[in-house]
């Protein structure tokens, strides 16, 4: 666990959580792999469980590197998100604790196995222990009294006053009290942070490939007003929630049509598949890139190895605004203004994409996009699309496009 918490004191609450959650995860395989005759429905369950404990695991991970990125104090943005996966964790626990006591109860491997029943009362104890852990995190953040939930501590106990009657089917479900923010969706407690560039840090151990069609909408690391004056808090929310999760639905969608020819042979269809899979999977990437190059209170010269490298790259930094910028403003059509790090020049570029993935070039790395389709700015500056990407320049997170400059600088081919 870190120790540099102070300000920093929703850090605690996440390892908690992470730590926990993996426990959790870990333990339904030790089941499942323990009673291998167990009733499908069960191993059904538990392999449910394991896919929700994985996703929870994997957004305290995401958010505690957006803690660290973040220059404290931590805004109440994060806070209240942690908070809503305090909730979210706790209640899944209880959940939890009342599976395995259904299954202790009625699997007839599991009762006619005194050594099994000994581990699955250990696997309860021990979720019961990080309950416990968490309540007295809540009770004890110094300077973080916004942790401390009376209605998460006085809950009723999913495990004794929810218990399944014997006609149940058991499912997976989370109890919320009234005062809980709602609705939780854990899709919606993943920072839109990136995870971990290989050699940057150590992997998370979530870093799992996305199942073909499995792509999901990351949400905003900010609040939907948190831009502006530059950026209106309705565009943000109609960009966010309608545009860029039409990329992800149609970028799952090409995907599943191109496993489906690939079990049937039938590939008749696979160029159009393949150019969907291209337009949105190029939208989806871009956005979520977009998303993080922005923050509130943004802007200002370029810092850090970035501003010398810019400099280096395109003799000063006012030179490369004024090339972006311009890129940004000619793109025909829809598109995006991008810089990019070339592995294979050794320097910085700018490109520009009409759509998503027109004009695009291969070999380059994006650090720093500027979405120029209509829907990002219309509702604002109507068709001055120069005003946006002069306002545009007000928001960026300079920081960010270190940290994946840092990373992708680290990548170098032979030059030609």
């Amino acid at each position: 666990m870190l120790y540099v918490y102070g300000s920093l004191m929703p850090l605690r609450v996440l390892e908690e959580i992470r730590f926990w959650k993996m426990q959790e995860r870990e333990h339904t395989v030790v089941i499942r792999e323990l009673v291998p005759k167990l009733e499908p429905e069960y191993a059904a369950l538990l392999q449910q469980w394991e896919g929700v404990l994985a996703q929870t695991e994997a957004a305290s991970q995401q958010w505690i590197e957006a803690v660290l990125r973040a220059k404290p104090p931590v805004s109440p943005y994060i806070v209240d998100k942690v908070n809503e996966l305090l909730y979210a964790s706790i209640a899944q626990s209880k959940e939890f604790i009342r599976h395995l006591f259904l299954i202790l109860e009625r699997s007839r491997p599991v009762r006619a196995n005194p050594v099994v029943q000994t581990v699955f009362l250990h696997i309860i104890r021990e979720s019961e222990y990080f309950l416990g852990v968490l309540h007295a995190v809540q009770s004890t953040s110094e300077g973080y009294e916004e942790f401390r939930s009376e209605d998460t501590a006085d809950a009723p106990d999913a495990a004794t006053e929810h218990r399944a009657p014997d006609e149940e089917q058991a499912h997976i479900h989370l109890w919320r009290s009234e005062s809980e923010p709602s609705p939780i969706d854990l899709n919606q407690l993943t920072a839109t942070q990136e995870g971990t560039w290989a050699g940057e840090r150590p992997q998370s151990p979530y870093s799992r490939p996305v199942p073909i069609g499995g792509h999901k909408l990351p949400p905003l690391p900010y609040a939907y007003n948190a831009l502006e004056p530059y950026i209106d808090a309705e565009t943000m929310r109609l960009h966010h929630d309608k545009h860029h999760k039409s990329y992800v639905e149609g970028l799952n969608k090409a995907e599943s049509m191109l496993a489906r020819a690939r079990e049937t042979g039938d590939f008749s269809l696979v160029k159009h598949w393949e150019r969907e899979a291209a337009f949105n999977g190029a939208g989806h990437y871009l956005h979520t890139i977009f998303w993080n190059v922005m923050k509130p209170g943004g802007g200002g010269k370029a810092t850090g190895p970035i501003a010398a490298e810019i400099k280096k790259s395109f003799g000063s930094y006012e030179g490369f605004r004024k090339q972006f910028s311009a890129a940004a403003d000619k793109v025909e059509g829809g598109g995006w203004a991008i810089l990019v790090w070339s592995p294979r020049s050794h320097r910085l570029e700018i490109l520009q994409a009409e759509k998503h993935q027109n004009l695009s070039q291969w070999d380059v790395i994006p650090l720093l996009v500027l979405d120029v389709w209509e829907h990002a700015y219309y509702l604002k500056y109507k068709n001055e699309r120069p005003k946006y990407i002069e306002a545009w320049w007000n928001t960026v997170n300079w920081d960010h496009v270190n940290e994946r400059f840092a990373a992708a600088r680290q990548l170098m081919w032979l030059p030609y």
